[in-house]
C-alpha cells in the first residue's frame, strides 16, 4: 500500500533508491497477498496490482479460481508518464490493462468513454461512477483574515499542467478584479506564479476539507483530448460535496455531472470562463443557490450512500 510520503517520492525527481525501495515493498506485500487469497471471495484491483509492465499478479489471481474484480477511473491504457518518472517510462506498458481487463470476471469502469474501451476485452462492463464521502466531506467553517474571494484549484503534481489551462482568464479576472479575488492552488507546494500571487499547497489527506473549505469558486480546466476524457471527474466532485460553486470544462463525464447554470457551469473559452466567474464573484446569493445544488447531485448521484448498493448487488452477483 502507498501512503502519502511515498506519493511524494513517487512523483519527485530522482529518488531512484528510495521509488526502488517502494516497488520492492509492493512486491513482496503482493507476494503476501498470493499466499492468502484462498481466504477470500473476491479479489479487486484498483488499476494495477503492481506499478510495473507485468501482470504477473493478475494473472496468478486468475488462475486460482477466485473472482476478480477490475476498477479503473483513468485512460491508463494511454503512455500519461509524469516528467519526474521518464526514465521509468520502459517499465510501464500500457498494453497490460486489456490483458488485465480480459482476465477479470466483471470491470467497473468510471464512466462510458473508460466502458466503450473496456468492452473490447470483456463482456461484462459496468459504469460505476467515481464515489465521494459525503459524510466526511462537509464544509467546514473558515475564518478569513479579508473578505477576497478565493479561486480554488485542486489536483497533483501529475495534474498541475492542467491548472495552466486557467491561467489565461484566471490573469483577466485578475486585472479586473484586483484583491477582490484569491487565486488558490492545492496539490504541489513547488507550483509558483508571481503574476496570480499564487504559491502552491501540498496535498495532505488530513488537511484536505478544511484547505478545500477556504475555496470559494472551485475550477476544474481540463483540455479536450483521448486522456482527459478519461477522467472521472473527482475533483469537481469533491468541490460540490462541499457546497462549493463548481466550474469545469465540459469534457467527458463533467458534462454528466454538471447541468449548466444549476448545480454549476460548464465553460469552454476564455471569454465562458471569465464571464461565469464573474457572475459568481458579483453574487453571493448564486454561490449559496449553486453550491447547495452542487451538494444535493453528490448526495443523490456520487456519494458512497447513493451508490453502495451497487456495489453490493456486483459483489453478489459473482459469488452467488
Amino acid at each position: 500500500m502507498l501512503d502519502e510520503e511515498d506519493d511524494k517520492i513517487l512523483y519527485s525527481k530522482g529518488n531512484y533508491h528510495k521509488k526502488a525501495n517502494i516497488l520492492r515493498r509492493n512486491f513482496i506485500h503482493r507476494l503476501k497477498d498470493l499466499r492468502t487469497v484462498k481466504n477470500y471471495d473476491i479479489v479487486f484491483i484498483f488499476r494495477e496490482a503492481l506499478m510495473t509492465r507485468s501482470t504477473y499478479f493478475e494473472m496468478k489471481f486468475a488462475e486460482k479460481g477466485l473472482k476478480m474484480v477490475y476498477d479503473f477511473d483513468d485512460a491508463i491504457w494511454m503512455n500519461d508518464t509524469s516528467a519526474a518518472n521518464k526514465f521509468f517510462s520502459w517499465m510501464k506498458n500500457p498494453a497490460k490493462i486489456s490483458k488485465s481487463i480480459s482476465a477479470s470476471d466483471i470491470v467497473f469502469a468510471g464512466n462510458n468513454y473508460l466502458r466503450e474501451y473496456a468492452a473490447q476485452y470483456n463482456d461484462n462492463v459496468v459504469v460505476v461512477p467515481t464515489t465521494i464521502d459525503t459524510d466526511e466531506y462537509r464544509r467546514l467553517p473558515q475564518i478569513k483574515a479579508d473578505s477576497s474571494i478565493v479561486i480554488g484549484w485542486s489536483g497533483s503534481i501529475t495534474t498541475i499542467k492542467h491548472f495552466e489551462y486557467a491561467i489565461p482568464f484566471l490573469k483577466k479576472l485578475k486585472e479586473k478584479f484586483g484583491e477582490r479575488i484569491r487565486i488558490k492552488v492545492i496539490g504541489d507546494n513547488q507550483y509558483r506564479n508571481d503574476e496570480l500571487n499564487v504559491v502552491g499547497i501540498g496535498w495532505k489527506r488530513e488537511d484536505e476539507v478544511k484547505e478545500l473549505s477556504d475555496i470559494d469558486i472551485g475550477i476544474m480546466p481540463l483540455p479536450d483530448d483521448p486522456w482527459a476524457r478519461g477522467k472521472c471527474g473527482l475533483k469537481g466532485l469533491q468541490y460540490m460535496a462541499l457546497s462549493i460553486p463548481t466550474i469545469m470544462s465540459p469534457v467527458g463525464v463533467n458534462t454528466e455531472i454538471i447541468q449548466d447554470g444549476v448545480n454549476g457551469f460548464l465553460a469552454t473559452s476564455t471569454e465562458d470562463w471569465i464571464e461565469k466567474i464573474a457572475l459568481l464573484i458579483e453574487d453571493a446569493t448564486l454561490r449559496v443557490k449553486m453550491g447547495a445544488a452542487a451538494r444535493k447531485t453528490v448526495e443523490e448521484r456520487y456519494s458512497v450512500h447513493a451508490n453502495k448498493h451497487l456495489y453490493l448487488r456486483l459483489f453478489r452477483s459473482l459469488v452467488e
